[in-house]
């Protein structure tokens, strides 16, 4: 489900994007995108505007409800392994002290002949 969810999300986002592009800006004429005067155009005398900018809200409604579905589900994958596999304090200590200690090796001083002598 959240598969189906996420891929929504995704072609929403796409479809705003697409929506945002065709619109034109505030000083254009509605009717100009088509080359011909506004009462010719396919979507009436009010022009691609109103139609765009609607549809512009429906699909960013619906991209906050997938945003808010796919939040959902993260919040719930979260929850289930808020604390899966993270070890206490208390364990970690137990385990250290069942650990071998390993002897240091002892360092000591090299001896006379080890040295080169200086030049």
């Amino acid at each position: 489900m959240e598969t189906l969810v996420l891929a929504a999300h995704v072609v929403l986002a796409a479809g705003i994007i697409a929506l945002v592009l065709l619109q034109q800006g505030k000083g254009a004429e509605a009717g100009a995108a088509f080359g011909s005067g506004a009462s010719q155009t396919v979507f009436g005398s009010q022009g691609t505007g109103n139609f765009l900018s609607r549809m512009t809200a429906v699909l960013a409604t619906a991209l906050f409800t997938t945003s808010f579905v796919l939040a959902v589900y993260a919040k719930e994958q979260a929850a289930s392994v808020s604390d899966v596999g993270i070890p206490t304090v208390e364990t970690v200590k137990e385990v250290q002290s069942q650990l071998p200690v390993l002897d240091e090796p002892k360092i000591t001083a090299p001896v006379e002949t080890d040295v080169p002598k200086a030049n």
